[in-house]
């Protein structure tokens, strides 16, 4: 059975790619459509391309995490900073339209643990290590 070719809203990642980003900007929800009408940030535009063409390229690392995903970014590694260290995102096509904070926690999860010994109550919350 064939793999199914993923699709952006009815369009193919080629075709996507051959948009203009006015036109693919249409295509996402209202948040990332006014972003991207504002205007894209060329400056890592420019680093975009320039990973692109060189295959063994550093991850682009970043503080920007508002960053819409356009079909031009597919496949680029970004290092996007969580507030203490950067953390590797490798762009796919399920990411488009999104932006690149939404997949770097910021956080840690909190894990519910049974109280030590002489513990109060309120310190059953303990932050998950890692």
């Amino acid at each position: 059975m064939a793999k199914k070719e993923f699709t952006f809203k009815g369009k193919t990642i080629e075709e996507l790619k051959a948009m203009k980003i006015e036109e693919f900007a249409l295509l996402c929800n209202s948040r990332a459509r006014r972003s991207l009408k504002k205007g894209f940030d060329r400056h890592i535009f420019k680093k975009i391309l320039k990973a692109k063409s060189n295959e063994k390229s550093k991850p682009i690392r970043t503080h920007n995490r508002d960053l819409i995903v356009i079909p031009e970014m597919i496949g680029t590694r970004f290092a996007v900073y969580k507030g203490n260290s950067f953390e590797l995102l490798d762009l796919t096509e399920q990411m488009l339209g999104h932006y690149i904070g939404e997949f770097v926690f910021t956080r840690k999860r909190l894990q519910h643990g049974k109280a030590g010994i002489g513990a109060t109550k309120s310190s059953t919350a303990i932050t998950a290590r890692g």
